[in-house]
């Protein structure tokens, strides 16, 4: 797919930015299984039910943390404080323990983010994945997780022609990110180039950047196994490669979907609150 016509606008407004000195820097249930797993295990008491998740080992910065927190009793007492029918289900902020009816929530953490563990395509955001939450690519380009807030995917089945629609989507993104990404790093050239009014140099450097970016991006087909979960069982492929899935639900599907089905404010809290009463470890990993 060649990137011209899908970056023209983008870099007119990049250009106009530079110029005006504006560019900105970026600070159903599961069975339970046999627990024969390498991976570790953490159960979360819910007033709706008990969550069994399962922690992946391929992901130790985000295990290892999610460990220690539940060992802290860091997640006793903290509310589901954003659900979202037939999409997912978050806690993890500190405030929401004390939080008042209709409080806004969302931005609490412990004081720390996480290195991105993005392993996709082997781990995405299939029906049960556990995720971490993150601020956005604006203020946060390197994907750093959140050090507390996690969610839970529920999501819905998505149709092939849906798939396809988001593979493209998702290939012009890369498109863009990657052009972006090439340019600031040409940004003092760039300033030059317009303090002298050099149009052809402007224009041949950004020839030269599509030309990269073209050559660095590969369309990547959705895995065949990825396309049946998401057609057969569902999720959120939209966020895939783009957050951090450490793990997922092995038991309690149907407390999960219970929890996204309750009553929500215009800001996504339950009215009436969710609460975690208690997380323990079940399982060390091996």
């Amino acid at each position: 797919m060649k990137l011209r016509n899908i970056l023209i606008i983008s870099t007119f407004i990049l250009i106009w930015n530079v110029m005006n000195s504006q560019t900105t820097q970026t600070d159903t249930n599961m069975a339970t299984p046999a627990y024969d797993s390498k991976d570790a295990l953490v159960e979360l008491k819910t007033t709706m039910g008990d969550i069994v998740v399962e922690l992946y080992n391929d992901t130790p910065l985000h295990r290892d943390n999610f460990l220690k927190l539940v060992g802290e009793g860091y997640y006793d007492g903290m509310l589901f404080h954003r659900v979202i029918d037939n999409f997912m289900i978050q806690t993890g902020d500190p405030s929401s323990k004390d939080a008042k009816p209709g409080e806004m929530l969302g931005t609490g953490d412990p004081g720390y983010t996480i290195e991105a563990e993005i392993k996709y395509p082997a781990h995405y955001n299939k029906y049960g994945a556990l995720a971490a939450a993150r601020t956005g690519d604006n203020v946060n380009p390197e994907r750093r997780s959140s050090g507390s807030q996690f969610y839970i995917v529920t999501g819905n089945k998505i149709s092939e022609g849906q798939l396809e629609n988001l593979e493209m989507q998702a290939h012009q993104k890369e498109l863009q990110n990657t052009f972006q990404k090439l340019t600031m790093q040409h940004l003092d050239s760039i300033r030059e180039m317009q303090k002298a009014n050099d149009q052809e140099g402007l224009e041949a450097l950004r020839q030269e950047l599509i030309k990269q970016t073209e050559a660095s991006v590969d369309v990547q087909p959705l895995p065949e196994n990825l396309k049946q979960d998401y057609m057969n069982v569902g999720g959120a492929p939209h966020l895939d490669n783009a957050y951090t899935v450490f793990g997922e639900v092995v038991k309690g599907m149907d407390i999960v979907e219970k929890i996204q089905k309750v009553e929500t404010d215009r800001n996504d809290r339950p009215l009436e609150d969710v609460k975690v009463n208690s997380a323990r470890v079940l399982k060390q990993p091996e």
